[in-house]
């Protein structure tokens, strides 16, 4: 599994071209880490989330103070979102909150929480935000080498597994349908015993795409990991990216 997990590894962004894309905003490194941190470190990250402005003007000993948690802790979060250390986190956060900032000068709501005493028009203000800035986070985010790689994959397999429990499988409904109206053949899989007993007849060739938010739907991850040990190209789509199906995704 290690030589295969080599074939399709995260590349650099950079590709010759100037990219002016927005800048990924440590935000999402922050919630895309959160399923991996250790309990304090967590703390840590869902303080910075809740206020990142308010976290970038404090001192590391502030920072462990509130979050009530040691100075090393701290730096150990730090480092696990690939940071250098503290200082590092401090401008990246004050670099968000400024983006923050425009958002909100721009008309965006200052949170997506929708309140009781909210107005229609406020929810609507809201929800629409909301999945603006979804859509935006998720461009921003993308490496474009990794996806490369995955569409050159996908447009070149002879069958394509798709894995989605629950809601994901509404996801997959939806990817299953568009595949199949270019010309792929594919078919989706929502319960557990039938995704293993799909993945066990795959081969080199074929592609499994697992589709799950938290990255830790264990259905998900025993379907590909059968996938895998067929020769399959393996795909996890998923809101965090050091989730354990990570592991055994190409």
């Amino acid at each position: 599994m290690g030589e295969r997990q080599d074939r399709f590894v995260s590349t650099p962004r950079g590709t010759g071209r100037p990219d002016r894309r927005r800048p990924v905003s440590v935000l999402i490194t922050v919630r895309g880490a959160l399923p991996n941190l250790r309990p304090a470190e967590r703390r840590v990250a869902e303080s910075v989330l809740a206020d990142p402005a308010g976290i970038s003007e404090r001192s590391i000993t502030a920072v462990a103070r509130r979050c009530q948690t040691s100075e090393t802790t701290v730096l150990r979060f730090c480092r696990a979102i690939g940071l250098a250390g503290y200082p590092e986190l401090r401008i990246a956060l004050a670099r968000a909150a400024q983006f923050e900032e425009a958002d909100h000068r721009a008309g965006a709501p200052a949170t997506g929480d929708i309140t009781a005493t909210d107005t229609l028009a406020d929810v609507v203000a809201k929800i629409t935000h909301a999945a603006a800035r979804a859509v935006t986070d998720t461009a921003t985010a993308l490496d474009l080498g990794v996806l490369q790689a995955a569409v050159d994959v996908i447009t070149m397999a002879a069958r394509i597994d798709i894995y989605g429990v629950g809601p994901s499988a509404l996801v997959g409904q939806h990817l299953h349908q568009k595949l199949h109206r270019i010309g792929l053949v594919s078919f989706l899989w929502s319960q557990g015993a039938l995704a293993a007993a799909s993945a066990g007849v795959l081969s080199p060739g074929d592609v499994a795409i697992g589709l799950s938010h938290t990255g830790t739907t264990i259905d998900t991850i025993d379907a590909l990991r059968i996938a895998q040990h067929r020769g399959a190209t393996t795909i996890s789509v998923t809101n965090y990216e050091m989730s354990p199906i990570a592991a055994v995704s190409d």
